[in-house]
């Protein structure tokens, strides 16, 4: 049996403190409208591949693809954000049972919201890194949009990301392992 909850009304300092966590909701709802913006960026796109399928050549549907994929993993980011983030620094959902849940909603805390955002980032930027990588066969034509120096940052930036993600994951991890010292 639980413990019965305690309603008594908050001080006002400690209430103030404790409701601006509300502040945040008009950014959560900012990004469901960048949601929708990516969705009809992606029928665009979408559009676009169909409708002149028959005029482009291999390459060219495959930097298309990579780039509707790019725009599902953004908009997959931004879902992990928004529900993510509302349900560990907003208020609850409510979602326990609803067949829909999330899977990962049921262990997300700020330091697996981090983890997973930074395995997202890395995903992201490597879908951009082999588009760049494919449009390189076009270096010094006039087809090209990137020089070697622009792969060459891509490429550092990339693995900056990889190595952001492995130190967050570290540390997450040294505080479980400190925590669980702490526990015992």
């Amino acid at each position: 049996m639980s413990a019965p909850l305690d309603r008594r009304p908050l001080p006002l300092l400690p209430a103030l403190v404790f409701g601006s966590r509300w502040l945040q909701l008009p950014l959560y709802l900012g990004l469901i409208v960048a949601q929708v913006v990516y969705v009809l960026l992606f029928m665009k796109e979408l559009w676009h591949l169909v409708s002149h399928a028959h005029s482009f050549g291999e390459q060219d549907i495959m930097l298309i693809v990579l780039g509707l994929i790019d725009v599902v993993m953004i908009s997959n980011l931004l879902i992990m954000v928004i529900v993510g983030g509302y349900e560990t620094f907003v208020s609850r959902l409510n979602l326990e049972g609803h067949p829909d849940e999330p899977e990962w909603l049921s262990h997300v805390n700020a330091g697996v919201l981090k983890i997973k955002l930074a395995m997202a980032i890395i995903g992201i930027s490597s879908i951009h890194l082999l588009r760049t990588f494919i449009a390189a066969s076009n270096l010094g034509t006039e087809r090209s949009t990137t020089t070697e120096a622009g792969i060459m940052w891509q490429a550092i930036i990339h693995a900056l990301f990889i190595l952001s993600a492995i130190g967050i994951a570290a540390v997450e991890r040294l505080s479980h392992m400190t925590a669980a010292r702490e526990h015992h």
